[in-house]
């Protein structure tokens, strides 16, 4: 009787595991099953990710940009979601593209690179001057904890707001406003973004950046350098990095040019 009971249990143990993995086996199938349906049904979406992953390692990596964090999100946020409908084909080309209002959205590759140069690993606080279509905020907060963007002219800040709520973003705050003065309640910031060129440093950001964090900004005006501002308890640390055209900062950094 014993061995007979212990017959069943082994027989029912077999049974359980057999069809487990048959279960398994149907799930696999029926999740290739979805994708490849995906994929059929919107051929549109497959090309932009082939195009994506090209412009990465054509444009990105083999400039040298090698941070993994940056790299899966350059990889993950789709640009052509920012560009306007007529723009669309030309969205991973590595060039700016015009957005309205006299604004462009940067070429990949700078938008990669100053995101590097931020050394961002993931827990952070940044804020971003120039907010433009949203596509840098996009790839930020892929990375770090919480972004705030700042743009100065209105339709471009409300849109960007709408796209990147559609596309699922919950860690970015939009605001309206002259970014030059920052994001005074909110700081400081572990890392600050700039998007539009001053003729100088703002001083206000400088004052909302952490001690240990880094500023990544385009500097000058018929000339711009990009720089790497870091602060330390003593002041401030500056590098150049390269040339770069980026729109000039508007509203008082005007005022204030030196």
């Amino acid at each position: 009787m014993k061995r007979y009971l212990i017959f069943l249990l082994l027989l029912a143990f077999i049974f359980n595991q057999f069809a487990c993995l048959k279960k398994e086996k149907e799930d696999q199938t029926s999740n290739q099953q979805t994708e490849q349906s995906s994929t059929m049904t919107n051929p549109q979406e497959s090309k932009y990710t082939f195009e994506r992953e090209k412009m990465v390692a054509d444009t990105i990596v083999a400039r040298n940009v090698s941070d993994k964090l940056v790299l899966s999100a350059m990889r993950k946020v789709p640009r052509h979601e920012f560009v306007p409908e007529n723009m669309k084909r030309y969205a991973y080309e590595d060039r700016p593209l015009p957005i309205g209002e006299d604004q462009t959205i940067s070429q990949p590759y700078i938008v990669a690179l100053m995101t590097e140069l931020l050394g961002l690993k993931g827990n952070e606080k940044v804020l971003e001057i120039g907010t433009g279509s949203g596509y840098q905020a996009a790839i930020l907060a892929e990375i770090a904890k919480e972004v705030y963007t700042i743009e100065i002219i209105p339709s471009l800040a409300k849109s960007a707001e709408e796209r990147l709520r559609r596309l699922g973003y919950k860690n970015i705050i939009v605001k309206i406003g002259d970014g030059y003065k920052g994001w005074e309640e909110h700081a400081p910031f572990d890392g600050i973004v700039v998007t539009a060129a001053p003729d100088h440093i703002p001083q206000p950001l400088v004052d909302q950046l952490k001690v240990g964090g880094k500023m990544v900004i385009p500097v000058g005006s018929m000339i711009q350098q990009l720089k790497v501002i870091t602060k330390t308890e003593s002041g401030i640390k500056e590098k150049s990095v390269l040339p770069v055209r980026f729109v000039p900062m508007t509203g008082e950094a005007q005022q204030k040019k030196k």
